[in-house]
């Protein structure tokens, strides 16, 4: 009974350290929704939401890492457990930076609208469009890591194509903007750190995907191509 009890004990921890993950995945979540729309409206109120989460963010980083380590040292885990554990601290490092690509967004978004009131948004809904893909991925990424999903996780994979396709489209469509009007160099400018910080989350959120194939296959996915990628994870 004892160690049928303990067992339990050991499961309800990893549960509850599966679920702080997803609960830190929706905070940083908010925050990007957050980011773009002050990029789309220049809302304070936004922008200073944004900001203070971050704080949270680290937070939670903190001490889902120290919860890792305490279940290491006293559970020894093995085999899959062990991996997903591992996995863990990795995926909440990527959460932490997808945080603070949504502050650096928050506060470049601030500084756009201060020096231009009356920019006009929807010239760049490349922005919009490059958002909604990261979104999506990081979504993905987090529901094929509750569902321990290789194939969910394979096709987050496949989708940075498309947000690094998008990052592009939207350089070559602030060169033209620039090059039309050299006023316009310094915002440029800065909404291209705008779009930086979007492919940068993309690229996190493949971290993530990259963890669950590995926390499921036990196979590290990371320096391979899409092709072997996609075999691990369906095979």
């Amino acid at each position: 009974m004892a160690i049928e009890h303990s067992s339990r004990q050991y499961e309800n921890e990893l549960e509850a350290l599966r679920s702080r993950v997803l609960r830190m995945g929706g905070l940083v979540e908010s925050q990007i929704q957050k980011a773009i729309a002050a990029f789309a409206t220049g809302a304070t109120a936004q922008i200073d939401e944004v900001i203070a989460a971050e704080r949270l963010v680290n937070e939670a980083e903190l001490d889902i890492d120290e919860e890792c380590s305490q279940i290491v040292v006293k559970r020894q885990p093995a085999a899959s457990d062990l991996r997903l554990i591992l996995a863990i601290s990795k995926t909440v490092t990527d959460l932490e930076r997808i945080g603070d690509e949504a502050e650096k967004i928050a506060r470049m978004s601030k500084q756009i609208h201060e020096a231009a009131p009356r920019l006009q948004v929807h010239s760049f809904a490349n922005i919009r469009h490059a958002a909604d893909i990261a979104l999506r991925m990081l979504r993905q990424a987090l529901d094929a890591f509750a569902r321990q999903d290789a194939a969910q996780a394979a096709g987050v994979i496949r989708e940075d194509m498309a947000i690094d396709n998008e990052f592009r489209a939207i350089l070559r469509q602030l060169i033209t903007f620039m090059m039309e009007d050299p006023r316009t160099i310094s915002m440029a400018l800065e909404i291209v750190w705008i779009a930086k910080a979007i492919e940068r989350i993309g690229d996190h959120a493949k971290n993530i995907a990259e963890d669950v194939i590995y926390i499921v296959k036990g196979t590290d996915v990371r320096h391979i191509g899409l092709e072997e990628v996609e075999r691990q994870a369906l095979g």
